[in-house]
């Protein structure tokens, strides 16, 4: 029997063939023990699936007894709904023993959840989201040639979800970047939840791949010698990535689930009429077992099997922070770029780590274009796919590469929510810079002022957020990111931005300054009431500060970066002069002032309180125009001040 791995062997013996139909049928056994157990999942694609993952697990370059081997080939199963199927493989292979998947299945507490997650020894991403996981494959693809290693990356797809319009984005991106160490497996049952797949949504779904100069390969996705030899194919050619064409059977292996869409996300009947799974079992010639895995459910004892995802470290010299004077007219946003391109100079002159930096045609808007011209093997344009880049970037972050991913607030945080959630699910490493923040984008109007960012990006539970106040706590900030493992969001406006100063006309975040995370920074002092303000506001907030001081009145200014980090003591100290407001280049309902507002009453401080921030989409205009159109200016913010201290 065949046991080297990597597709060696020309093709396999007739020992080895019997040897995977035996697993075939008990994998099926697996499948349908496991969905009926739990009462849920979707046994009708894991069906259709399993040969192929038999052959993948057996043949790849993974280790059952190491999973989180360096070396290995990355499999990603991107229709995530067939986990029972990638289970029950990674069972058959040794992964793990059958009774932890097939006993904890859907088992709130244990990691084989409904759909694929890492936590999984032999799962590489955690999926579901239909349509990402080629987007996946394409970012640990690309980490292979940028680290100098020869694994190859495998990911099976569904045919229902060649609609989703990421695949196609992530094909033409495999295709520029010649990814040929990607293989892309379709399973072609022709069936997903509605029905026939081409009465759902027509689709020639080899043209497409053909179209975008993929190789394809069609083949029985159970015929475990053609399933071999196309992987086989695949693996060693060196053109192009291949895609292959897999025509399967919806529920293979029990004749009354062939081709029946009902079985995709249904369980078998259990009933004493009709005992589906009774008669299942029969006809793949295998024991029922079902009260034995209840009982081994219901009390637990089952193998516990659970695997740590680990972020790869990466350390990165951040350098020498550049410092901004008064006289500098610049934007947070060409600060950002300034640093990032210190920081690339720094590591990448000799080649010591391994960066990469990711665009969506947007270079010279979001101060990227330096990196392209002086680092272009490190630089890649996505294009106009935002989706499929987010992804991208999101996988490749998970091995030892420093990621940067810089977009338009509106295309990195609202268009791509399903991407970054996906990202932070699995643990991704990435560094996303959001620039055009706020009001702040001025005359490109509503579609283009992303105004709810940190609203977004509150509901992600590993992402940090960070919005500096001027060109030197950027530059800090860029390069506090660059060696903090784990998911930071940067974000800024477009307009040019005043250096801080201190109240003796000093620098405030240059020289000795250094970016803590969570940090608020005391702008000014004062004791008649506490303004706490972020971003393109800080500047703003002080020009108040300097007309109330004029009318005899001192406040507090405070500064806050991390406005998902708030300090408790600096909120007591804030409403300990009895009046506090927010004031800030957002959406007011999601904002800093809203998170002022709910740890402030969390702490039992209570003071008169005061928001001020977006409440409407506004239009074009000049960002002084539009904040004025909002009561936001800094004689709103005066006029507010004085109201809020009236008795």
């Amino acid at each position: 029997m065949i046991t080297q791995r990597g597709f060696v062997a020309e093709k396999l013996d007739q020992e080895t063939i019997e040897h995977l139909t035996r697993l075939g049928k008990l994998g099926r056994g697996y499948i349908l023990t496991m969905t009926t157990l739990a009462k849920s999942g979707h046994p009708g694609g894991s069906m259709s699936s399993l040969d192929i993952y038999l052959v993948l697990y057996h043949f790849a370059r993974v280790n059952p007894n190491d999973p989180d081997w360096f070396e290995r080939d990355r499999i990603v199963i991107s229709h995530g709904h067939t986990s029972p199927g990638a289970y029950s493989a990674l069972a058959c292979s040794g992964f793990f023993p059958a009774e932890a998947a097939i006993a904890g299945f859907r088992l709130a507490g244990t990691a084989f959840e409904g759909h694929c997650e890492p936590m999984v020894p032999g799962i590489e991403w955690a999926t579901g989201n239909l349509g990402q996981g080629l987007s996946a494959g394409c970012g640990f693809a690309l980490g292979a040639k940028l680290l100098g290693k020869d694994w190859r990356t495998y990911v099976v797809m569904g045919c229902g979800e060649q609609q989703k319009g990421q695949i196609t984005e992530a094909r033409r991106f495999a295709k520029k970047y010649n990814l040929v160490n990607l293989i892309a497996i379709v399973d072609f049952n022709n069936r997903q939840i509605s029905g026939v797949r081409e009465e759902i949504m027509p689709q020639n779904v080899r043209a497409n791949y053909e179209a975008d100069g993929w190789e394809v390969i069609e083949i029985d996705g159970h015929n475990y010698q053609e399933i071999y030899q196309a992987l086989r194919s695949a693996t060693h050619q060196k053109k192009s990535p291949t895609m292959i064409l897999a025509h399967t059977v919806m529920g293979k292996g029990v004749q009354f689930m062939h081709h029946k869409e009902k079985y995709h996300g249904a369980p078998l009947k259990q009933d004493e009429k009709n005992n589906e799974y009774k008669d299942a079992m029969a006809e793949l010639g295998l024991d029922d077992r079902l009260d034995e895995y209840k009982k081994m459910r219901a009390s637990r004892s089952f193998p516990q099997i659970k695997r740590e995802i680990k972020v790869a470290e990466v350390k990165i010299d951040p350098g020498t922070p550049r410092n901004y004077t008064a006289q500098d007219k610049l934007d947070n946003r060409s600060a950002w770029g300034n640093a990032l391109l210190d920081i690339f100079e720094k590591n990448l002159k000799p080649r010591e780590k391994v960066l990469a930096v990711f665009d969506c045609d947007l270079m010279p808007s979001v101060k990227t274009e330096a990196i392209q011209k002086k680092f272009p093997d490190y630089f890649f344009q996505g294009g106009i796919q935002e989706h499929n880049t987010a992804s991208i970037a999101g996988a490749l972050s998970r091995l030892p590469v420093r990621v940067y991913f810089a977009d338009f607030g509106v295309f990195g945080i609202d268009e791509t929510f399903n991407q970054e959630r996906l990202n932070d699910i699995n643990h991704t490493n990435l560094k996303l810079v959001l620039t055009h923040c706020g009001l702040d984008v001025g005359e490109d109007g509503k579609t283009h002022q992303c105004i709810d960012y940190l609203g977004l990006a509150s509901n992600l539970f590993g992402f940090k957020v960070i919005v500096p106040a001027d060109p030197n706590q950027t530059d800090r900030a860029t390069r506090f990111i660059s060696v903090q493992d784990g998911n930071f969001l940067l974000a800024m406006g477009r307009s040019p931005t005043p250096v801080i100063l201190d109240e003796n006309g000093n620098t405030f975040f240059s020289g000795g300054y250094e970016f803590v995370y969570g940090r608020i920074d005391k702008l000014r002092e004062g004791d008649g009431a506490a303004i706490f303000t972020m971003g393109a506001m800080v500047s703003r907030a002080i020009k108040a500060w300097e007309i109330l001081k004029e009318k005899g009145l001192l406040v507090k200014i405070f500064n806050v970066s991390c406005p998902m980090s708030l300090d408790d003591e600096v909120l007591k100290e804030a409403f300990g002069t009895g009046a506090v407001l927010s004031y800030e280049d957002h959406h007011i309902e999601t904002g800093l002032g809203a998170r002022i507002a709910l740890r402030a009453t969390e702490l039992g401080l209570s003071a008169k309180f005061k928001r001020l921030g977006v409440r409407n989409y506004s239009g074009s205009g000049k960002p002084d125009d539009l904040y004025k159109m909002e009561k936001l200016s800094p004689e709103d913010l005066v006029d507010s001040v004085i109201n809020l201290l009236k008795p």
